[in-house]
């Protein structure tokens, strides 16, 4: 099958089912995923609308509903269309609940009430926003990280990550012609990691950043000898200043993320 519509059912933001989708469909190749987002479905008259349209696009049902009689009417309708219907945390739910001994609350979007933890990702993200690119050091020892790497090392998509993971995050481009704030080395709450990635790979992000910007190809920015001596003037404030680095050559945004995340968990244990 080259071609699968997917339909993601939740009572909630669907957020959860996103997720889990987006993780699942990424273990297969050469398949188009056409997926049907429908959130916030708690009402019999909801799923009329939403089962009309998945007759006409037939695929996969994947769902999150707490509620028994919308959940038996979504197994009755997916059954007389004989396709196939599944519950993403049933399972994950169903262990917890024979380990802890108790029955799971039956709320839609539980994981979701405006709680500390919310208010504190709010924060987070704000804060990330307000000190990206450098901007706003002289409240970078409120941050929990700060990013420093060359120009195009993922620093701030990395931060905007780690921001919505609770992390107030700050990032800071190593320019050798315009040393960071002398703040920078002198910070104590902050973890300090630096960004670096291969020297290809960085030349060509950046010819793509140039093109997508339509100006001139051939600059210093992305000449070889050039960005290879920004690399080693970064890599070497970073040993200066033994601050772990991660090699973003090959990682996805989500594994830099975790990866500082990992570090700022093994300063915290140890």
């Amino acid at each position: 099958m080259g071609r699968l519509h997917l339909h993601l059912i939740s009572d909630s933001t669907g957020e959860t089912l996103e997720n889990i989708a987006k993780a699942a469909i990424a273990q297969f190749d050469d398949v188009e995923v056409v997926r049907h987002f429908w959130p916030m479905v708690r009402s019999e008259s909801h799923l009329d609308r939403i089962m009309a349209e998945v007759q006409a696009s037939p695929g996969m049902i994947l769902f999150t509903l707490v509620s028994g009689e919308l959940r038996a009417s979504l197994e009755r309708r997916a059954g007389a269309l004989d396709l196939p219907l599944v519950p993403a945390l049933d399972a994950v739910t169903d262990a917890l609940s024979r380990m802890l001994g108790q029955e799971a609350k039956a709320r839609p979007g539980r994981q979701h009430q405006l709680d500390a933890a919310y208010f504190a990702r709010v924060e987070a993200i704000q804060f990330t926003v307000a000190h990206d690119d450098g901007i706003g050091w002289e409240n970078w020892e409120q941050a929990d990280i700060v990013l420093a790497g060359v120009s195009r090392t993922s620093k701030t998509p990395t931060s905007i990550y780690l921001a919505n993971r609770g992390f107030k995050t700050a990032n800071i481009p190593i320019v050798p012609e315009s040393p960071p704030p002398a703040a920078l080395f002198t910070l104590k709450r902050p973890m300090v990691v630096g960004l670096t990635t291969g020297l290809d790979r960085l030349v060509q992000v950046r010819r793509n950043r140039l093109l997508s910007l339509n100006q001139a190809p051939e600059t210093a920015y992305v000449d070889d000898e050039t960005v290879k001596a920004e690399l080693a003037y970064a890599r070497r404030m970073f040993a200066d200043n033994s601050w772990p680095v991660i090699d973003v050559t090959r990682r996805s945004i989500e594994e830099t993320a975790a990866a500082v995340i990992k570090l700022v968990e093994d300063r915290s244990a140890g």
